[in-house]
């Protein structure tokens, strides 16, 4: 008698029901997803997504309108993401060796390109290897794992970036976290992790949401002191900071004291996308191996491939254009805070200038489009409760005009909204 209900069932006699509960089960859902954003809105604290119908660059045009709009929220810090040569070589990369290898690299093998820029990344941070990814986020979320065991110890800096978090909680090392910048916490930490074999600090070389550069020269020597490594995030230093635009290990002097760098391909070294890990060439023979963001992604477009390549060209066969962003930076942050601003960080060209509350960062970025200015406010959980800004990014291709038609509207944004007196 069983059977014969089960086979009825099967046949289409419990199907309502089936459909009943599943339908139970979306509306539940709905409800439970509908309501959490409703509380995002809330919050003041929606990100909403505006479309653009033009290249990246200074100058943007929006979908519906709004063409000549000032761009000043953009990672694009060197200019490169419109720059003729780059787009000429990602256009010959793609006609010479397609859209893609439709593979990952350790089954459909690799194409030269993308040895030949693995090998020019290496010389650029003057390292032994390099390993592509399809981002940074992934390399952050390849390596620790990789690399570190549960014998093993990470220390971070409890302002790492969200990739660093992420790729620390993959991985079994015993897990430190120091104070923001705090040398005197993280020596404690690096006592403390004595009784592990391997010590790694992790930390962001430019932090992204304050502008504040790690005191590497002091991390360096407690990793001496504590025979710790050194492993740098440079997706907000590389290709502008530094005399030649190495990142923050060249800026302040210990390119030979840190033993590993992640970095970006979609910032300033061509905006497009992809990262890389550079370091000794061992640890990048593991992660060829062991690495499952890299051995699990396909590789990376050849056209975005042949940007960065150029990009990576075009930086070492001069500095002029990293060296023109102290100037710019300067310029931006000097202004802002004489009229009355209060801006994070130091010598960065992320300026964040910080306002406290989220509506008020939300509602001054939007009156700041509507003055022809793009910028964008940023609340929690991107940055902690009580701590929203909006934060400014100055580009090498932005004139002096530019910069100070951004102040001038952000002065009478900021009075408007009582930001400043």
């Amino acid at each position: 008698m069983w059977r014969g209900a089960a086979v009825r069932v099967l046949r289409g006699g419990g199907a309502g029901i089936l459909r009943s509960a599943s339908g139970a089960a979306s509306a539940q859902l709905r409800r439970l997803l509908e309501n959490e954003l409703e509380d995002i809105r809330g919050a003041g604290t929606w990100k909403s997504e505006r479309i653009i119908a033009s290249r990246q660059g200074p100058h943007l045009r929006l979908v519906g309108g709004g063409a000549g709009i000032l761009n000043f929220c953009a990672n694009n810090y060197l200019g490169l993401s419109s720059h003729p040569e780059v787009i000429r070589a990602a256009v010959e990369a793609l006609e010479k060796f397609g859209a893609g290898l439709s593979s990952v690299r350790f089954i459909c093998g690799t194409q030269s390109i993308h040895k030949d820029l693995e090998e020019k990344i290496a010389r650029f941070h003057q390292r032994e290897d390099a390993i592509l990814y399809p981002s940074c986020f992934d390399a952050n979320a390849g390596i620790f794992e990789a690399l570190l065991t549960p014998e093993d110890a990470v220390l971070s800096d409890e302002l790492n970036h969200a990739s660093i978090i992420d790729g620390i909680r993959l991985c079994k090392a015993n897990k430190y976290r120091y104070k923001h910048m705090d040398m005197q916490d993280l020596e404690a930490k690096l006592q403390d992790a004595q009784k592990h074999r391997l010590r790694l600090v992790a930390t962001d070389g430019a932090f992204s949401m304050d502008g504040d550069i790690a005191p590497l020269r002091e991390i360096c020597q407690l990793a001496q002191k504590y025979d710790a490594l050194v492993f740098i995030d440079e997706c907000h230093a590389t290709g502008f900071l530094g005399p030649n635009g190495r990142g923050t290990d060249e800026l302040l002097g210990v390119t030979d004291k840190v033993t590993i760098i992640n970095s970006t391909l979609g910032k300033a070294l061509g905006g497009a996308a992809g990262g890389y890990t550079t370091g000794p060439k061992p640890l990048i023979d593991l992660l060829r191996q062991r690495s499952r963001p890299y051995l699990f992604s396909n590789s990376l477009p050849p056209a975005v491939v042949g940007c960065a390549s150029k990009a990576l060209d075009l930086l070492m066969e001069s500095n002029a254009i990293a060296q023109s962003m102290a100037a710019k930076t300067q310029r931006f942050r000097s202004k802002m805070m004489a009229a009355g601003f209060t801006i994070s960080g130091k010598d960065h060209p992320i300026c964040p200038v910080m306002l406290g509350d989220a509506r008020l960062a939300a509602v001054m970025a939007e009156d700041m489009l509507n003055r022809g200015i793009y910028v964008t406010g940023f609340s929690y959980p991107v940055v902690p409760k009580g701590k929203a800004r909006i934060r400014v990014q100055i580009s090498a291709v932005h004139s002096d005009e530019d910069i100070d038609h951004c102040v001038e509207a952000f002065t009478e944004v900021g009075r408007k909204h009582g930001a400043i007196p």
